[in-house]
């Protein structure tokens, strides 16, 4: 692979597919793609320049390769990404994915104040700013076009392009959601039972957590996620027995109680529910 390859290039050479949509700026400074209906997992070489990634539409359940091992918390529709330049990365997509990336000329980044930022992955947060600006240029992208819509999309991208450069988000800046279906409290809600699926993830707890009554909570998790929010629970639950059957020497009444099993007969008719196959089986199936 050249040295003068783009971060496009290099993306769809990964993708084996061109870009859905493709818009530069006129002075090479940027470039905004949109990519869609990929599945599985890719190894992404260095990219030349800084990309923020907004994940769009898709399943909720993107996960990004660690030092040893894929990343427990997720990327959902509504998430921002920031991937740096001169990093390789891996992805793992469990279904259809819809992104888009906006590239900047690493350049533009020599007074920026929020260059540090732009010096490490930074993985499926809330930028709720940078999301909105990005649906409201694929809104304008897709509708007729004419000189005015042009010059206004252009002008979207370089607020988009500004505000990355400002600093989407610094672990001091305040969050403040207000849409009961925001991205950032699905978002926050969900990897906090991912990060620690054993725990006691109840109704209540969860639906204070939000900021909202239980009957509210469950309705807004449900829309937005396709499931109820105990269901999500025990999903996360099995997944992670899953990791464990696989990669521990844990007894199967340990992986139990490890995960918050009142027992080890209740863990396995779950289990079966889930898998098709007890916990055994499983594990046996995975070491032949």
């Amino acid at each position: 692979m050249g040295e003068t390859w783009t971060n496009e290039e290099i993306i769809s050479d990964v993708l084996g597919r061109g870009a859905d949509i493709d818009l530069g700026g006129k002075d090479r400074s940027w470039r905004l793609s949109r990519w869609r209906q990929f599945v599985g997992s890719y190894e992404l070489p260095a990219l030349p320049n800084p990309t923020f990634v907004v994940h769009i539409g898709g399943k909720p359940k993107v996960k990004t390769w660690l030092r040893d091992g894929w990343s427990e918390a997720s990327s959902i529709p509504g998430c921002a990404t920031i991937v740096p330049a001169g990093r390789p990365t891996g992805w793992l997509v469990d279904g259809e994915l819809d992104v888009v990336t906006l590239s900047i000329a690493s350049h533009e980044f020599n007074a920026a104040p929020g260059l540090d930022q732009f010096q490490r992955l930074r993985f499926a947060f809330s930028d709720p700013l940078g999301v909105a600006l990005t649906r409201q240029v694929l809104a304008e992208l897709y509708a007729p076009q004419t000189a005015d819509r042009q010059v206004y999309v252009s002008t979207l991208v370089e607020a988009l392009k500004a505000h990355m450069l400002h600093g989407p988000l610094t672990g001091n800046s305040p969050v403040f959601p207000t849409s009961e279906f925001s991205a950032f409290r699905i978002h926050h809600i969900m990897n906090s039972v991912l990060e620690r699926p054993e725990a006691d993830h109840n109704v209540e707890a969860l639906a204070e957590e939000a900021g909202l009554t239980p009957s509210h909570f469950c309705r807004v998790f449900k829309r937005a996620t396709g499931m109820s929010p105990h269901k999500f629970v025990m999903k996360s639950r099995l997944e992670r027995a899953q990791e464990l059957l696989a990669s521990s020497g844990l007894s199967i009444a340990q992986v139990a109680d490890a995960l918050g099993f009142k027992s080890q007969s209740h863990f396995t008719r779950a289990f079966r529910n889930f898998a098709g196959q007890t916990p055994s089986a499983w594990r046996s199936a995975g070491l032949q």
